[in-house]
C-alpha cells in the first residue's frame, strides 16, 4: 500500500509505503534500492535485519542507509512497518550528520533526532488512521526540511548531478567533472557525504535495479537485458548482478518469480 506524499515534500520523498507481514520470514534477502529509507514500526511486531554481517533489531524509527551489498531481514508475523523513501540527493535535508555514516547500517533514529522522534512516534501511533500516521511524519519531515534550508542550493546541486547519473550508458566521472566546473574528486566528496555514496556507485546501483526489474517482468534474453543498461557484455552483467542480490540473473528468474509478489514488495521498497 503506497502513499504520494504531499506537494511541498514530493521532490524530497518518493512515496510511504505500508508493509505488513503476513507470515513469518527468516533470512529474506533484501537489495540496494538507492534510496535512504525511514522505517517505523507501527506494529507489535519484531524484526531483525543483517546488514554487512551486523545483526539488529528494529527500533520504534530506523533510518537505512545506503546499502552496497545483499542484505537480510528476519521478522515475525504481524509486523507491519511504514516507510518513507527518501530520494538520494536529499536525505541531507532531513538528516544533518554525514550521511556516509549511514551506508550499509541500520540505525536507531533516536540517536540522530534524540527525544523528538519519540514524541513524533508517540503520536504517530496515537493516530487513528494510517492516513492521519503519515500526518504526523510528514509534519515532522517538513519542520526539517524547513530548518534545513540553508541545504537547498547544495541538494538541489546535487540533484541534477544524479539526473545526470541516471541517464549515463557508462559513468564517466570527467563527464561530470567538466559539465559542473568542478573536480572529480570534489563532487565525489560531495556525494558520500550528502549522498552517502559516490557516483559511481550510485550509477551501479541504480542500473542493477534497472536490470533486476526487466530480469524479473521480462522474458528478454539477458544479453539484450545487458545492452540495454549499458554493461560491457553479459559476463560483466551477471558479475555485477551477483554482486548486489547474491545469486545470478538466471537463479533470480527461476527462484524470485515463484515469490513474485512478496519479491515485488522487496524490490519496491527495498525491504
Amino acid at each position: 500500500m503506497q502513499f504520494v506524499p504531499t506537494e511541498i515534500l514530493r521532490p524530497y520523498v518518493k512515496n510511504y509505503t505500508l508493509i505488513s507481514i503476513d507470515h513469518d520470514l527468516v533470512d529474506e534477502v533484501f537489495y540496494p534500492s538507492g534510496y535512504v529509507d525511514l522505517v517505523i514500526n507501527v506494529s507489535a511486531g519484531n524484526a531483525i535485519t543483517l546488514i554487512d554481517g551486523r545483526r539488529r533489531k528494529l527500533p520504534e524509527v530506523e533510518v537505512l542507509g545506503h546499502l552496497t551489498s545483499p542484505s537480510r531481514l528476519t521478522a515475525t508475523k504481524g509486523t507491519s512497518v511504514l516507510i518513507a523513501r527518501i530520494f538520494p540527493f536529499a536525505s541531507s535535508l532531513f538528516i544533518t550528520d554525514s550521511m556516509s555514516e549511514f551506508t550499509n547500517f541500520a540505525t536507531d533514529a533516536a540517536g540522530i533526532f534524540s527525544r523528538e522522534i519519540s514524541t513524533v512516534y508517540y503520536s504517530l501511533m496515537e493516530a487513528v488512521s494510517l492516513e492521519q500516521k503519515i500526518a504526523v511524519l510528514e509534519k515532522f519531515l517538513i519542520g526539517k526540511l524547513i530548518k534545513n534550508e540553508k541545504q537547498h542550493r547544495k541538494s538541489m546541486l546535487i540533484g541534477q548531478v544524479c539526473r545526470d547519473v541516471f541517464s549515463m550508458d557508462t559513468f564517466e566521472s570527467k563527464t561530470l567533472s567538466s559539465a559542473y566546473g568542478l573536480s572529480e574528486r570534489y563532487i565525489e566528496k560531495l556525494f558520500v557525504d550528502r549522498v552517502g555514496i559516490s557516483p559511481r556507485a550510485l550509477f551501479s546501483v541504480h542500473r542493477f535495479n534497472k536490470s533486476l526489474g526487466l530480469v524479473l517482468t521480462s522474458g528478454r534474453k539477458l544479453t539484450a537485458i545487458a545492452y540495454d543498461c549499458g554493461y560491457h557484455d553479459q559476463s560483466h552483467f551477471i558479475k555485477d548482478f551477483t554482486k548486489f542480490t547474491g545469486i545470478t540473473p538466471f537463479e533470480a528468474r527461476s527462484q524470485l518469480l515463484t515469490n513474485g509478489e512478496e519479491f515485488q514488495q522487496a524490490v519496491n521498497i527495498g525491504f
